[in-house]
């Protein structure tokens, strides 16, 4: 009898990094985040539809950031689509196995690129697919 593999359909998920940040994440293979993370228990990622909006919102000014592009199905259960705002928009938190806040794991990034800020707002080649 022959074993079927299940294929995972590719998924991802996309963190803004401050340069800072993303020099530690290569340093030490993990992280557990900023302050709002370290605060609410889970790393804050988004659908790449969502990026956009987030660096507007909170990241207006700043030009030290990278997007990382993250493989879903590497990050397990510890993945969470929750409810934001007024419950509109779910966007993927990352706590870790069990709600335990793991780190995020350098081998779940599949690429990671500086935004450049062109015409005002800050892009990369992520957000053309």
């Amino acid at each position: 009898m022959e074993e079927e593999e299940e294929e995972k359909t590719l998924e991802y998920v996309y963190r803004i990094s401050t340069t800072e940040e993303w020099e530690e994440f290569q340093k030490k293979g993990e992280i557990f985040g900023g302050n709002l993370d370290r605060t609410t228990g889970f790393i804050h990622l988004s659908k790449l539809h969502q990026v956009k909006d987030t660096l507007q919102r909170f990241f207006q000014g700043r030009q030290d950031l990278y997007l990382l592009q993250i493989d879903a199905n590497k990050l397990g259960e510890g993945l969470v689509y929750e409810a934001v705002d007024d419950g509109s928009s779910y966007f993927p938190h990352f706590y870790g196995p069990s709600r335990s806040f793991s780190p995020l794991p350098l081998d779940a990034v599949t690429k990671a690129e500086k935004l450049q800020l062109l015409g005002g707002e800050l892009t990369c080649s992520l957000f053309n697919k």
